[in-house]
């Protein structure tokens, strides 16, 4: 038993060693040439030195497509249209990609390895988004492991964003740079800065980068990100469900609407584990007291001893939304920020009440 397992060891290690040799030879022996890659039709072309990724290849030329990964190919993210060269999909890639996306041509960018002339489709609007520098103008501690980042932008100094979209900050980690995506919390009619809404995760580059920023420095930044639209009808009510830092496109929408429409029906649903967790209550409280169409339920999942004189709702708050929400004919909008098995469940009640999918959006973290 002890020599089958030795082998095995040695045959593990000779592979591995093997492997680690193939990619240096590739890196240093084999070399590509100036490949040409063209965007849309020509409306873009550059060249680069094979051997790099596309989304590299775009990055190192200012073409800024979601990557929320940092290129590990675990987000699913930077998808673009390969029409030529790239060579086949992956088995990396196709766990991302729908039918009709592999039918297309549709790649992962991070994924494909340029070692010829490339002609890709990208969406126009990523042609449209910017690299931002920022300075930091304050930080607030919200919860025991949230904080409340203003930034002023400095180049360029205006951003242009619909509400619930995202940017995506610049850290550097153990392995170089790395782009992680975080909501706008601040609205849309504030053009001069923006507003993050961050929780540390143990371990997380970005997280504790931006937890450890103090007043006056400085980041950089690309965006905006998102395929949240906030329904342009002040007769379309609007639900809000968020958990934890999916408080940051919720707020974002919230101001919007009574900056825009301050009769607009609108439902903001927040689910935490005890008074804790809990943000922003008696601030949008106050706004609803200006603002009777909207209406505030906080729910507590895990309530503790000390949380006794809480009044709000308990339990997960998808039952919340099932309590609360009456189904009353009324044209809905929904956006839905924060872990999965809570979207899942809040989909469902709101399709129970009588949505339809394409009239909820929603983002999973």
């Amino acid at each position: 038993m002890a020599y089958g397992l030795y082998a095995v060891a040695v045959t593990v290690g000779i592979f591995s060693a093997l492997s680690v040799l193939l990619l240096i030879a590739e890196k240093r022996l084999i070399t590509y040439g100036t490949c040409s890659i063209s965007v849309n039709e020509g409306s873009i072309v550059f060249n680069i030195e094979g051997g790099i990724t596309l989304l590299n290849a775009l990055y190192n030329n200012k073409i800024f497509i979601p990557s929320a990964c940092g290129g590990k190919g675990s987000c699913g993210h930077c998808k673009a249209i390969v029409l030529e060269g790239g060579g086949p999909i992956l088995p990396t890639e196709t766990p991302f990609m729908s039918r009709m996306e592999i039918r297309s041509g549709t790649r992962l960018a991070c994924q494909v390895k340029v070692k010829e002339n490339i002609k890709i489709r990208l969406p126009e609007e990523f042609l449209l988004v910017k690299e931002y520098k920022a300075r930091v103008k304050r930080v607030l501690a919200l919860t025991h492991d949230i904080k409340e980042l203003d930034f002023d932008l400095l180049e360029p100094a205006e951003i242009k964003q619909r509400s619930g979209q995202y940017v995506q900050v610049l850290a550097v980690g153990p392995e170089g740079p790395v782009y992680r995506a975080y909501s706008i919390s601040s609205p849309s009619h504030m053009t001069d800065r923006i507003q993050l809404v961050v929780r540390i995760v143990p371990g997380g580059i970005a997280s504790t980068y931006l937890h450890s920023l103090h007043e006056g420095e400085e980041i950089t930044f690309t965006g905006p990100y998102g395929e949240f639209r906030l329904s342009e009808d002040p007769e379309t009510e609007i639900v809000l469900v968020g958990g934890g830092c999916g408080m940051a496109p919720l707020k974002n929408i919230i101001y919007t609407i009574y900056e825009r429409w301050p009769e607009r029906k609108c439902y903001l649903f927040f689910g935490a584990r005890t008074t804790r967790d809990i943000f922003y209550y008696d601030e949008y409280k106050a706004l609803a007291a200006k603002h009777p169409n909207l209406k505030i339920f906080y729910a507590l999942s895990d309530p503790l001893q000390e949380d006794e004189k809480w009044d709000g709702e308990t339990g997960f708050v998808h039952l919340t939304v099932d309590k609360q929400l009456t189904q009353n004919g009324a044209k809905r909008q929904a956006f839905l920020c924060g872990p999965p098995p809570m979207i899942d469940a809040v989909i469902e009640v709101l399709k129970g009440k009588g949505m339809k999918e394409e009239q909820i959006f929603f983002d999973k973290f």
